[in-house]
């Protein structure tokens, strides 16, 4: 039986491992943390139908289970070749193809020092967030619960200041989304979006940031948030432009909300020097069109963000793309 190794065991790497699977190929996965699941892991409902996110992974990791695939936990690859991967204890694999399905990186916010993460109280990622939900527990610093909360968007995209100059694609439902959570958990609370372009490309998105207006009523504000500063009393003030109106804008909230873009994995530049990247540092694929799961180097297959950023959705759909494309390669 042809064997393949997946490098990753997020969503994409699972979903490659059951579709080889099913093609009578013998997967493998690798992942460096100790358990799969990837960033899924860290959400806790997803856009645009709110379906709970352990639903999703449950349900990949009940197929894995049935399936009888290895997932090969706490093991991080060095180099990888169309034959073979090299782990960072010295062991190599072989196989007979490689499908990287290694994801992205979160981008640390802390890096957009005028917005104070790290430094002060009530400025939270959208990863935070997201924890929060899972938690069950929204609220301030002190444990009060918030009355004005601020989301801003594009921290870590479409910013030449920090080398990120590519759109995450996500960010913009991803803060429409939880702003509706934040109104249903806290109705008399004021929720405003900082936005420099509203992004709505998928299925569902563009109702969906209707609702967000005309139900919940969830206040957009076109213009970037210039500065935060913590007050004496706890909150956060900030500073920006209603560019639509041109007019400079201040006010205190009780949340800071950095909806933090993705960015590729700092170990794509060492990982193989013979894959091809994008400007973004993220792996290019050999055509956009044609071939777009598809490496540089014959015998090596891309899956999911390790290309560009994209949702769960197309995760998965490519991540069974680039399956059947393993196959087809193996049957030559």
């Amino acid at each position: 039986m042809k064997k393949a190794i997946i490098i990753g065991g997020g969503v994409a790497g699972m979903q490659t491992a059951l579709r080889l699977a099913e093609l009578g190929i013998e997967p493998l996965v690798l992942e460096k943390e100790a358990e799969a699941g990837g960033k899924l892991r860290g959400w806790h409902a997803l856009f645009p139908s709110f379906t709970p996110a352990e639903e999703v992974l449950g349900e990949l990791r009940r197929r894995i289970e049935e399936k009888k695939i290895r997932i090969r936990t706490r093991s991080e690859v060095r180099s990888i070749a169309p034959d073979s991967v090299t782990l960072a204890d010295g062991t190599t694999l072989s196989c007979d193809a490689v499908v990287l399905a290694t994801g992205f990186t979160l981008f640390d916010a802390a890096i957009k020092e005028e917005y104070g993460y790290g430094l002060y109280d009530n400025v939270f990622t959208s990863a935070d967030i997201e924890r929060m939900f899972n938690e069950g527990r929204v609220a301030c610093a002190d444990g009060r619960a918030p009355r004005r909360i601020a989301f801003l968007h594009c921290v870590g995209s479409r910013d030449e200041k920090v080398c990120q100059q590519h759109c995450s694609r996500v960010c913009c439902i991803t803060g429409v989304k939880q702003a509706m959570e934040m109104k249903r958990l806290f109705p008399e609370a004021d929720v405003f979006n900082f936005y420099m372009d509203i992004r709505m490309f998928g299925p569902g998105y563009e109702e969906m940031y209707r609702e967000a207006q005309q139900r919940c009523n969830v206040h957009f504000v076109r213009g970037r948030i210039s500065e935060a500063a913590p007050t004496l009393d706890g909150r956060i003030q900030i500073k920006a432009e209603d560019t639509l109106t041109g007019r400079p804008l201040r006010m205190s909230v009780d949340m800071l909300i950095l909806l933090v873009g993705m960015r590729a994995n700092d170990d794509n530049a060492t990982l193989n020097s013979d894959l091809s990247r994008a400007p973004s540092g993220f792996f290019a694929p050999r055509d956009h069109f044609l071939g777009n799961i598809r490496s540089s180097v014959p015998g090596i297959f891309f899956a999911g963000t390790v290309t560009a950023p994209k949702n769960i959705g197309e995760t998965l759909n490519e991540a069974t793309a680039a399956a059947d494309a393993v196959a087809e390669y193996l049957k030559a």
